[in-house]
């Protein structure tokens, strides 16, 4: 199946270059801006564009791979798949659980709540502006989320989502049908990418991280993509963080610069 490849470089309603220096040629960049209202309502132009863009490449029988700017985004790709009749199991690969509510967050950071949204706890505002029905716990599968607020732990505790904590035992616990694979660049060791916005310390390796994906690719059962990423440029002058998230994610879309 050949891949259908988006961009979308909003950190939030804020410009992500990043997600633009990655941009490879014949990318497909999602044109929309953020819209009026709070900073959840200012999102929908966006997460509406990407949910079109998802359901136009699996209408045409490709393969969506979306390259992002904020894990609140993958709300658009999700939305997109269920208008074009799929409905994957969900693999969220974070160094964080983004499994936060407004009552539970002690940052009040909009960018740590989207997999609890998409379970249905929470704000559903993001959901309602796509359309999106709530995915059921058991269609999740959380990977490392080493980085929880205490909250969260609690949540997830609460919850039926698969939590697999070890990256590596990743591929062998995946249920079987289609999957939604969603990473995010900082899973891998910040030791080893120092320009991380929210660097969490003792993850995997670049190279784990490189044969974790290659593994899920390798099922053949991948039917979506995206990859959050998001770095201070200013400190990546050495490009040693770019060239550890491009080495990281290279199974999935080594096209990309």
């Amino acid at each position: 199946m050949k891949d259908h490849r988006l961009l979308a470089p909003w950190f939030l309603d804020r410009r992500s270059e990043p997600v633009l220096r990655l941009a490879a040629a014949g990318d497909v960049e999602i044109a929309a801006r953020p819209g009026p209202g709070d900073q959840t309502e200012s999102l929908a132009p966006i997460h509406r564009a990407i949910a079109d863009g998802v359901a136009g490449a699996v209408a045409a029988g490709e393969r969506p791979v979306a390259l992002l700017g904020d894990c609140c985004q993958t709300i658009g790709v999700l939305a997109g798949l269920q208008r074009g009749g799929l409905a994957p199991t969900l693999v969220w690969i974070d160094a964080h659980g983004d499994f936060n509510t407004w009552e539970t967050t002690p940052s009040g950071f909009l960018g740590g709540m989207p997999l609890a949204m998409i379970t249905g706890r929470g704000d559903q505002r993001m959901m309602t502006a796509v359309g999106l029905s709530p995915l059921a716990d058991e269609r999740v599968v959380l990977s490392d989320g080493r980085d929880l607020d205490p909250g969260e732990v609690d949540l997830v505790r609460a919850s039926r989502l698969h939590h697999v904590e070890d990256l590596r035992d990743l591929a062998a616990a995946l249920p079987p049908g289609p999957l939604y694979l969603h990473f995010d660049r900082d899973v891998i060791d910040s030791s080893e990418a120092p320009a991380f916005l929210y660097p969490v310390k003792g993850g995997p390796s670049v190279e784990a991280t490189r044969a974790a994906l290659a593994a899920i690719e390798a099922t053949g059962r991948v039917v979506a993509i995206s990859m959050t990423l998001g770095w201070d440029m200013a400190k990546d002058a050495d490009g040693r963080t770019k060239a550890a998230v491009r080495r990281a994610f290279s199974p999935l879309a080594s096209g990309w610069n």
